[in-house]
């Protein structure tokens, strides 16, 4: 079964290219112009001694094979592998643990991840601790015997804070550790993780790689062969995989990524910039800003500064009236939609942090994220105009 090898690798295509002709996108069979959905769960073997590449869909299935290769090729990886869900795929990359084994992860990341690494994996005897992953003396200083892993979210969600890729992956190899990254919010258009020596990224990929809120789905990708069979035994193993009908949606919504991305971004960066003038706002975080800590190293390792824009209002009660004063965002959990996506972290993304934990990691009761969708940025300004004199 499929190792994701693919013969557009050979070809010195751009990204945009890559994105429509990765190897998959035409049916070997008939020819036609998308991947057919193979709504099937087992598969004839027509010779008992030489069994078929595809035998039983939590193995293997085309559909969601070609999925596999088109990530794996967009993140220069060596393998792909597409899960239920963002969760999905995080929680299988740290299935490569074992008991006694300690991680090191950013402090700020991701609710969800929070909760699993803090109520899931501790019960199984996997210890985390949490660290501030902007400075590599604290990074460093967290190593224990038992540490196997480093988990990296940058930029981070939703401080939009700034790790040093490159030199925490080559201080994690120098260790003998392995290195994760959630790169969701810049995707692999912005950001490709592996060629700064990490060795899995994971991706929400209901967020901007779908791109349009009907998708729910996660995507792994491993930088070598070893890690990508490692990986393939836990996700066979356990069965959280992608559904056909979403791994074809997912590839259909890729197709349009980087003309999405830069809408995106063209408009987030007006929008940045709009609400940094503001008085009536306590702070603003977006990396295109040139205040934005840690932006010189972003600039290094990305190629984009992304649709992710924060910023906080000053208190619970000025957020909570301004998401009920909006009308073109949708006031949501998520991101990364055509649509814009108005979140309010304490209470959504990040609630299963305790308050003490947020406050000091900054995800304070006045944040709000904004996921900058494809409306016209002028309206997206009016519409947070009107709300913004109501509160």
């Amino acid at each position: 079964m499929g190792n994701n090898s693919n013969s557009n690798r050979e070809q010195d295509y751009s990204f945009g290219t890559k994105l429509l002709h990765f190897g998959g996108e035409i049916d070997k069979v008939t020819g036609a112009s998308s991947v057919p959905i193979y709504q099937a769960s087992t598969f004839h073997h027509f010779d008992i001694d030489h069994p078929p590449a595809f035998d039983y869909t939590r193995s293997g299935n085309p559909t969601r094979e070609a999925l596999e290769e088109q990530i794996a090729l967009l993140e220069g990886g060596k393998r792909g592998l597409a899960f239920a869900s963002g969760m999905a795929a995080i929680s299988s990359a740290f299935m490569i643990l074992s008991t006694g084994d300690h991680v090191i992860c950013t402090e700020d990341v991701y609710g969800g991840t929070y909760r699993f690494l803090s109520t899931i994996l501790n019960r199984m005897g996997i210890a985390t601790t949490f660290v501030d992953m902007t400075n590599l003396d604290e990074v460093e200083s967290a190593l224990q015997p038992s540490t196997k892993a480093v988990f990296m979210e940058t930029p981070s969600n939703p401080t939009l804070r700034i790790t040093d890729v490159p030199a925490v992956a080559a201080w994690a190899k120098e260790q003998g550790l392995i290195t994760m990254l959630d790169n969701s919010f810049m995707t692999p258009y912005y950001q490709r993780p592996i060629e700064h020596g990490v060795d899995i990224v994971l991706h929400s990929a209901t967020k901007f790689l779908s791109g349009h809120s009907d998708v729910l789905a996660g995507l792994a990708v491993m930088a070598n062969e070893e890690l990508g069979n490692r990986m393939k035994a836990i996700q066979n193993g356990m069965g959280n995989v992608l559904g056909m009908m979403d791994s074809w949606l997912l590839m259909r919504g890729m197709k349009t990524l980087k003309a999405r991305m830069d809408g995106h971004e063209q408009s987030a960066h007006v929008l940045a910039d709009w609400l940094s003038q503001r008085s009536d706002i306590a702070a603003v975080y977006y990396p295109g800003l040139p205040d934005h800590p840690g932006r010189q190293i972003h600039e290094r390792q990305s190629q984009g500064y992304g649709a992710i824009v924060s910023f906080d209002v000053g208190s619970g009660e000025r957020a909570k009236k301004l998401l009920n004063a909006v009308r073109v965002p949708l006031v949501a959990v998520s991101l990364g939609a055509v649509e814009s996506i108005l979140s309010y972290p304490a209470m959504m993304s990040h609630a299963a942090m305790p308050r003490e934990v947020r406050s000091a990691r900054g995800i304070t009761d006045g944040l709000l994220r904004f996921s900058v969708g494809l409306e016209d940025v002028s309206d997206i300004i009016a519409d947070l105009d009107q709300a913004l004199k109501q509160i």
